[in-house]
């Protein structure tokens, strides 16, 4: 570049740029004099920067779909598609995705699962009736369809961390009342067990440790709906060195989760909570019912152990609060109950015969604030959902007094309560996808089997012996 006059001024020292279109050729001029050359090298040295910085970018995109194999978040929209990602942003939007990947491999360590590929008549035989994968205690079904397809998957057993034995025992519904009946399920398990360690040596040398089963009834792996005779049962033997992932959850000393054990969700299908919520499409949900129950609510014991269901604690909120304008209780069944849950603030989630309810899941979905009546219930994936700040927890003695408790939680923190629960990381959490999204529920699943790798894990302890 030319040496600038010292004479010249200051004005006449900046570059004059004019353009023009000559014979078809661009010209450029600094003082009148051409500089075609340097700004031809300026364009070129932009388009080759764009170029490289597109190809590596959506290099590294393919990269991280074939790694991750879930389903992917929705592309960046760019409304003027002549706007051009800065540099900065750029390498933020990398270093954030590669951050992303690094703490989704390190949450599973490498996991690796095995899963028996068992006669039918233990699982797919069931599905011969279309309420087994749908039902509340279908995440036996869930589990095990999400894990086929999931990359933790192998087919080589040597090389498993963790052997899933796929038996769906909530398949079986009664004739009398259409309710599950897992009277057979103690039989069912010993089968499998036997089958599966006659076949390969994985269940004999851990004695079972690293084998996985899903008990998603009532008392989990005491396989029983009546409490006092699944603690009269207790776990069976059989299972008692393995791990079981199961409904049933307390935070205290009980025989039916005297095992190694993951406390899951129950079953609600994604595809209804989506239809509910593409029910009210056109903006939130107006919450015009302050407090609501559908369910259950004895009047007198009905069943033939002369018991109350739910401890009573259903009827004493029908007694209390039927007449009650605040509350919206229906003894009735009704299919169409979600819609309900998305107009409500407060959803009342009492136990049954067990603790937990399938309304925790629907309520937690469709952004309605649980309000768990169920004394020393052990919640699922606490370390993803953090229950105290989207849930209120009423005392079992204390349901009398809710009319009262709700009205003082609507006037303090209701607005945190409903903030929290509108993250979708907390709903995505409870459910269960086929396939597995990163997040969801068999996720949590996968997480919590690789924290227990260094003690679980016949095929890690072993190499490390070694």
């Amino acid at each position: 570049m030319p040496e600038k006059d010292e004479e010249t001024s200051d004005h006449e020292k900046q570059w004059i740029i004019k353009i023009s279109m000559r014979g078809g050729l661009l010209h450029v001029s600094r003082n009148g004099i051409g500089t075609t050359k340097s700004f031809i090298y300026i364009c070129l040295k932009w388009v080759l920067w764009l170029s490289l910085s597109f190809y590596f970018f959506t290099s590294f995109l393919i990269s991280l779909e074939s790694n991750t194999n879930t389903n992917k978040p929705k592309p960046i929209s760019h409304t003027k598609p002549a706007a051009v990602v800065s540099r900065a942003l750029f390498e933020s939007s990398v270093t954030a995705a590669v951050a992303a990947t690094t703490t989704l491999s390190s949450n599973l360590k490498g996991l690796k699962v095995y899963i028996y590929d068992l006669p039918s008549k233990y699982n797919v035989d069931w599905l011969s009736n279309d309420r087994c994968e749908k039902h509340l205690f279908a995440s036996e079904v869930a589990i095990h369809r999400a894990l086929m397809t999931s990359d933790v998957r192998t087919m080589n057993p040597s090389e498993a961390d963790f052997f899933f034995v796929p038996i769906y025992v909530s398949c079986n519904f009664s004739t009398v009342n259409g309710f599950p009946a897992i009277g057979h399920a103690r039989s069912l398990f010993s089968s499998a067990i036997r089958l599966i360690s006659s076949e390969k040596p994985f269940w004999n040398r851990s004695m079972g440790s690293d084998h996985v089963f899903v008990a998603s009834h009532d008392f989990g792996s005491c396989f029983h709906t009546m409490e006092d005779v699944a603690i009269a049962d207790g776990v069976p033997e059989m299972l008692k060195k393995s791990i079981i992932l199961q409904t049933f959850g307390v935070n205290f000393k009980h025989p039916c989760q005297d095992v190694e054990n993951v406390v899951i969700p129950p079953y609600i299908s994604p595809e209804s909570v989506k239809s509910t919520v593409a029910s009210f499409s056109g903006g939130r949900q107006r919450r015009d019912i302050f407090a609501f129950f559908r369910g259950k609510m004895e009047i007198h014991p009905k069943n033939i152990s002369g018991r109350f269901y739910s401890k009573r604690i259903r009827t004493d909120i029908w007694e209390k609060y039927n007449n009650d304008r605040r509350f919206y209780l229906r003894r009735n069944r009704f299919v169409g109950y979600q819609s309900e849950i998305a107009r409500s603030v407060f959803c009342l989630c009492p136990l049954g015969w067990a603790p937990w309810s399938p309304r925790l899941v629907e309520s937690v979905a469709l952004g309605c604030v649980p309000v768990v009546i169920a004394d020393g219930i052990r919640l699922p994936f606490p370390e993803a959902v953090k229950w105290p700040e989207i849930s209120l927890t009423v005392a079992e003695k204390d349901v009398k007094k809710l009319g009262r408790i709700l009205e003082h939680v609507a006037a303090t923190n209701l607005s945190y309560i409903q903030r929290n629960l509108r993250d979708p990381a907390i709903s995505r959490a409870l459910l269960y996808n086929d396939p597995m999204v990163i997040g969801d529920a068999t996720w949590q699943v996968l997480v919590a089997l690789a924290r227990r790798l260094d003690s679980r894990s016949w095929r890690r302890s072993s190499a490390f012996g070694q």
